[in-house]
């Protein structure tokens, strides 16, 4: 399962009313971090999408989202069950930690 892209318009429905949990990982095209672990999001997501659903926010895009969670760095993954944050990694990682992190939030 491949990650999916939210805006501000489709969060509500894509992050906050999903009937699983989801991962958004917030973004920018400018930054090289960002772009580091895309690949590993990707792969995870093909992994783990029965249980998570892993989605990607720009916020050059997308102001209204990021500003209202607050993001001041990134990228920041921010999991989300049942319509609530609960659990928020910044800053990029090696694959195994991304999933090992996301798999004990899970």
């Amino acid at each position: 399962m491949a990650t999916v892209n939210v805006t501000d318009a489709s969060f509500q429905a894509d992050v906050l009313e999903s009937d699983k949990p989801v991962l958004v990982d917030f973004w920018a095209d400018w930054c090289g971090p960002c772009k580091m672990i895309a690949p590993a999001l990707e792969e995870i997501s093909d992994e783990l999408g029965e249980q998570v659903t892993i989605a990607k926010m720009d916020i050059m895009e997308n102001t209204g989202v990021p500003a209202d969670m607050g993001v001041q760095s990134i990228p920041l993954m921010v999991l989300f069950k049942n319509g609530e944050p609960i659990a928020r990694k910044v800053g990029a990682a090696p694959k195994g930690q991304l999933k090992e992190w996301l798999e004990g939030e899970l």
